[in-house]
């Protein structure tokens, strides 16, 4: 109940800001038009709808980073959370109550990606349903990387971190090309981080290749409990260190 009380505040804080939301969910709108249109002049099959489409919606939940991490940092800024660490909840409560209005959001933004992708030729099978499914399971991890930086940064901070952030984890997921294009060490530490597993998983899922998306969806789902539990323990920290003053 206390989770779900602070969950209904944190929408509400959301909602205020909707041009962000709508840059959010219209950017990824506009890169897949002008990727389709770039394919048509294409000798080649570099960015066909059924494979760059996955890409495209993984990219769109780096917004919730920016949501998430903003909301949090401002938050700090504005004392509010200072004001309600006399309430019984636990910095897991807190977590929670940021990260659970934000899932709605990502379903929003797979919709819609999906319906334009669907208007610019990608192929509608039963598969995509099940997609929905996995990037629903995929988009926490960008949530609670936002609620590590809002717990660690101030709201302006985070949006210099996020600019970084947005970079590195698009161009180490293979959103834009295949990653074996480049090989070599760049490859390879792309490989140990979550963001290209989020993306292949997505691909597998819509190719019906489940044995490698359950690989891919492992890691990422480990990789979103180990960010998850980090931006706890570090909240609970701001916590004792704000009660004992």
């Amino acid at each position: 109940m206390r989770v779900a009380v602070f969950a209904t505040r944190t929408h509400k804080e959301i909602v205020r800001d909707p041009v962000t939301l709508l840059f959010g969910m219209g950017l990824p709108i506009l890169l897949l038009a002008l990727f389709s249109v770039m394919q048509k002049n294409m000798p080649f099959a570099l960015y066909e709808m059924n494979s760059l489409t996955p890409g495209i919606i993984v990219f769109s939940f780096s917004f919730l980073t920016l949501f998430s991490g903003m909301l949090l940092g401002k938050d700090k800024s504005s004392s509010f959370l200072m004001r309600i660490f006399v309430s019984p909840m636990s910095a897991a409560d807190y977590i929670l109550g940021y990260m659970l209005p934000l899932i709605p959001i990502a379903l929003l933004q797979i919709i819609v990606c999906l319906v334009t992708a669907l208007f610019l030729g990608l192929s509608f099978n039963k598969s995509i349903l099940f997609m929905i499914l996995v990037l629903l399971i995929i988009s926490p991890l960008y949530i609670s990387f936002g609620l590590l930086f809002g717990t660690l940064f101030t709201d302006k901070q985070v949006g210099g971190i996020f600019a970084i952030f947005v970079n590195i984890t698009t161009w180490l997921s293979g959103t834009w090309f295949e990653l074996d294009m480049i090989g070599g060490t760049f490859q390879t530490i792309a490989q140990y981080l979550p963001f290209v597993h989020a993306v292949n998983a997505a691909k597998a899922i819509l190719h019906a290749e489940y044995t490698n998306m359950f690989h891919s969806l492992i890691v990422v789902i480990g990789y979103t409990v180990i960010i998850t539990i980090l931006a706890i323990f570090i909240f609970k920290q701001k916590m004792q260190g704000n009660g004992s003053k």
